[in-house]
């Protein structure tokens, strides 16, 4: 199924709902990011999923709601946040008796596309009304989500909030020109202490943005198509999502708006039954409660509010899965489609359908169909790449609280990281040196470039045994030991279980690029190097950014994955020591930028393309003024410019290719400083001539003191051209955004 066809059918199942009532204090709109208030009246909109009635019971349905015909009775899911602020006082207290209520003059509406079929522009929209039937609270999820927030918070400061950054409660909802009605300042300070409070339990705020509610319309659709429900999700798999962001505001111009991306990861990690998926999808407020497809138009489950770092700005989008949710309502949904007979379901007035479960295709032996669309492969064919890729991504902590990604570069356990996570020994002490010099103890500065944690519990120490490494070359050692309480540790993904061993600094880069190599302490079995490609990358061809960002160590995840195109290569001249290497060919790639998004502790990590071959070193995203990151504007250094960190890989003997890296280069210094290249080299100095002096004294006139500045300024450009030797040109280069 191509992705526009995936789009077309996810069409039928996404509605908009909308709830409108009465708020004359202004205060139901409060943790929304968008509403609409008029005359003493709130609305409020999110998406929905109509369900067919395979996913039901349907004799349940019709004893909850006492309707004895159900001919045209369905079922919708959306989030419990939109109707939860117009419930009364009893059922928000206590949502598991009778049916939920709301306040007298709330109202729930569903917006539909009529006639979906294949050929509908889907112009065609109509309102409908709907009935709240009950609220579901999805306990494996909500867990998760709370023992997710609370393990990657490592203060007050440096946690996470839940919902869209767009949204907030610390701001009057109820603008002077909106309404002319006065309200209890009182009552509201009371409603701003308890939002507040809600909004720093974790666990509340976990159940909150994981209940569910199902709501209940007399609607009738023709041919709506069967659904499949997706068994297993891994990462890198293709996710759509439908939903209308901004719904209420506009719904001509938001009305199932489509998203696509992939599962970044899932939680718990390593566990068949998956409680939550991370998203790699941009989603906007309003999107919350839609429903999210994968391959061939399988159901995977359904948005919620995203998490929300407090420091960045960086959001995590949520999916529950359909498993976790049918699990908690198990008197009501199906995990699994009743369908009567298996096999391909074709509604002929409507192509926009899917068989139940895989469909059969008869050119793959396996039995499981193998579709290719213009956006994403189907996951038997291009995932197998990037999950051998995956094992060769590995954690890396420093001192147990500050943690980035590495890539491991040959069964020696090298591997080859940034240089800005290593800045107590960076800007102490060069890992290459001459033996003749001292070591001395190193500190770490109070602000890092990189994500940190406080009170990161301290992992089980692996045994650590000797490894011989060649420690001479042309008088040079490697460093082996240092001072000081700092420990580097390395988890290794290869296997299962994960393996933690100690590492030792091998070389950090003195030149332009922020590399480093690191050296693991004890060699496991199986270890997995890297596959490379050294070829430019095309605009636009797929890129895959797997690293450890955003979410704390102690977390338990896997790499995650991020998809996206390589946005944007820039060249460079290059430089002699390379034209050996690549013969007859006069630039090369000195940067990328992918779409792919990167978030705070993905530095180091791997960009690999569709073949799962490394393309690029991820150095640093993007931030703007105030700090927010940009998480879709990040730059890696390319897999060509790495290519002495690769010559060294083969034996771990020969340093000259380090010692290449370690030359001043000044075009590579202004790419990677994100400013125009230097101009050239100035001319000699103008001859300028001789002042007429006012008088015979040793005074300087102004002519004189012209002279002086302009030849000052002449022997500033000059040293400026000697890249090294101007501490304020090299600056700014190393540190990384991240």
């Amino acid at each position: 199924m191509a992705l526009p066809e995936t789009a077309d059918f996810a069409r039928n199942f996404s509605v908009l709902v909308r709830v409108q009532g009465p708020d004359p204090k202004g205060l139901k709109m409060r943790n929304h990011a968008f509403h609409q208030y008029h005359s003493g009246k709130t609305t409020l909109s999110a998406s929905g999923m109509l369900l067919p009635d395979t996913l039901y019971k349907t004799e349940v349905v019709k004893c909850i709601w006492d309707n004895n015909s159900g001919q045209n009775l369905m079922l919708v899911m959306t989030v419990a946040s939109l109707v939860e602020p117009f419930l009364t006082i009893q059922h928000r207290e206590n949502l598991s008796q009778g049916l939920p209520e709301l306040i007298p003059g709330a109202q729930i509406d569903i917006m539909v596309e009529e006639n979906m079929g294949a050929d509908s522009d889907g112009g065609g929209c109509r309102w409908f009304t709907a009935r709240l039937l009950k609220m579901v609270d999805v306990p494996i999820s909500s867990l998760a989500l709370q023992s997710l927030v609370e393990a990657s918070s490592g203060s007050q400061e440096q946690g996470w909030e839940f919902g869209w950054s767009l949204a907030s409660t610390h701001q009057p909802s109820v603008d002077s020109t909106q309404t002319q009605i006065g309200y209890d300042n009182k009552l509201l300070m009371e409603r701003q202490r308890l939002v507040m409070g809600k909004s720093s339990n974790p666990s509340l705020m976990a159940r909150s943005t994981t209940r569910i509610a199902i709501l209940g319309v007399n609607l009738h659709l023709n041919g709506l198509p069967k659904i499949g429900i997706l068994p297993l999700n891994k990462r890198g798999e293709f996710l759509l999502a439908m939903g209308s962001p901004f719904g209420i505001l506009s719904p001509l111009h938001f009305f199932n708006s489509m998203s696509v991306g992939s599962v970044a990861n899932c939680y718990p990690p390593k566990s068949s039954d998956k409680a939550l998926l991370m998203a790699d999808i941009r989603c906007l407020p309003g999107m919350e409660g839609g429903p999210v497809f994968g391959d061939q138009g399988m159901l995977v489950g359904i948005l919620t509010r995203p998490l929300r770092q407090k420091t960045s700005d960086a959001e995590v989008q949520l999916v529950i899965p359909w498993d976790a949710i049918a699990s908690a309502c198990s008197d009501l949904l199906l995990k699994e489609p009743q369908i009567e007979e298996k096999g391909i379901h074709i509604n002929k007035g409507n192509l926009n359908t899917v068989g139940n479960g895989l469909l059969s295709n008869s050119n793959g032996s396996n039995g499981h169909c193998c579709y290719n669309h213009d956006h994403f492969n189907s996951p038997c064919s291009s995932l197998l790449p990037i999950e051998k890729a995956m094992t060769s991504i590995c954690l890396i902590t420093v001192d147990d609280g500050v943690w980035a990604s590495g890539v491991v570069l040959n069964d020696q356990g090298l591997i080859v990281t940034n240089a800005h996570l290593l800045e107590p020994w960076r800007f102490g002490k060069t890992t290459v040196r001459s033996s003749s010099k001292k070591e001395a103890p190193f500190f770490l500065p109070e602000e890092s470039a990189f994500s940190e944690e406080k009170g990161y519990k301290r992992y089980q120490k692996s045994c650590i045994g000797p490894f011989p490494l060649a420690d001479q070359q042309k008088g040079y050692k490697l460093k082996s030991v240092f001072h000081g309480h700092r420990s580097i540790r390395v988890r290794l993904d290869h296997l299962d279980p994960w393996i933690w061993c100690e590492a030792k600094v091998v070389y950090i880069c003195k030149g332009p690029l922020d590399v480093a190599l690191l050296q693991v302490d004890r060699i496991p079995d199986k270890l997995t190097a890297i596959m490379v490609d050294f070829s430019q990358p095309s605009l636009g061809s797929k890129a895959y950014v797997i690293g450890h960002g955003l979410l704390a160590p102690r977390c338990g995840f896997s790499p995650s994955v991020c998809s996206g195109v390589v946005a944007k290569v820039v060249k460079a001249e290059m430089p002699s020591y390379y034209k050996s290497l690549l013969p007859g060919v006069s630039q090369f790639p000195a940067m990328l930028e992918t779409t792919a998004a990167v978030h705070p502790g993905g530095s180091g990590g791997a960009v690999v393309n569709s073949d799962g071959r490394l393309i690029g070193l991820v150095t640093s995203n993007a931030r703007h003024g105030g700090g927010t990151v940009i998480p879709h504007l990040n730059f890696s250094i390319p897999s060509a410019v790495l290519m002495p960190i690769f010559q060294f890989a083969r034996d771990m003997k020969d340093f000259s290719p380090l010692q290449n890296l370690d030359k001043p280069n000044e075009l590579l210094s202004s790419v990677w400083a994100l400013m125009p290249p230097l101009s050239p080299k100035p001319g000699p100095p103008l001859n300028l001539p001789q002042p007429i002096l006012e008088d015979n004294n040793n005074k300087e006139g102004k002519g004189s003191r012209f002279a002086k500045f302009i030849a000052e300024k002449n022997e500033l450009l000059k040293r400026s051209a000697q890249f090294g030797k101007v501490e304020g040109l090299s600056n700014p280069i190393l540190p990384s955004k991240l």
